[in-house]
């Protein structure tokens, strides 16, 4: 059993400790995740709590993936299931990045080609977008991929990398790349 899911198994314990650093290591992403998914900033907070409220409520049976992959998975089907609520597309306008540095135009730099690369993701399919999201934002194996969205492991492979070449492709021409 790796660190993290040993982490895991102290935080379902009650160990505040573990669950700060779990918080800590994966709200990001997650939040990212949902935001993508949902295109709402005001349901992601809601879904990553419930993530975690899911994620610690669980029983644990097979912890072979990552907890990575383990949270990803729970936060991925509840913004699929916000979304289909709301039936709204993704506003990268409203992708909200707190940066942490202290060179302001750094930051700015970093923010633009963030959106461009949101919006690059965002102009894909349905099915090229689902597969990014898993794999990037809510760190799912190829594996995993394949068993959530129930599709063989050769298609995973095959769409993340169509839509890794289309997104290439967007950032070169868009002068990102």
């Amino acid at each position: 059993m790796n660190s993290d899911w040993h982490c895991f198994i102290k935080a379902q314990k009650g160990d505040e400790k573990s669950w700060r650093l779990l918080i800590e290591k994966y709200q990001t992403r997650l939040s990212a995740l949902a935001l993508l998914i949902t295109g709402s900033s005001t349901a992601v907070d809601d879904i990553v709590q419930d993530t975690f409220l899911k994620a610690m409520a669980a029983k644990i049976k097979n912890s072979d993936g990552t907890v990575q992959g383990y949270l990803g998975t729970i936060a991925y089907r509840l913004a699929v299931k916000e979304s289909k609520r709301n039936q709204r597309y993704v506003e990268i306008s409203e992708l909200d990045r707190h940066e942490s540095g202290d060179n302001p135009l750094e930051n700015i730099l970093n923010n633009e080609r963030d959106r461009m690369v949101a919006s690059a993701i965002n102009n894909l399919d349905n099915a090229h977008r689902d597969i990014l999201l898993l794999r990037f934002y809510a760190g799912l194996s190829y594996d995993e991929i394949a068993v959530l969205l129930d599709i063989p492991l050769g298609t995973v492979k095959s769409r993340i990398f169509y839509a890794v070449k289309s997104c290439r492709d967007m950032l070169t021409e868009k002068g990102v790349l």
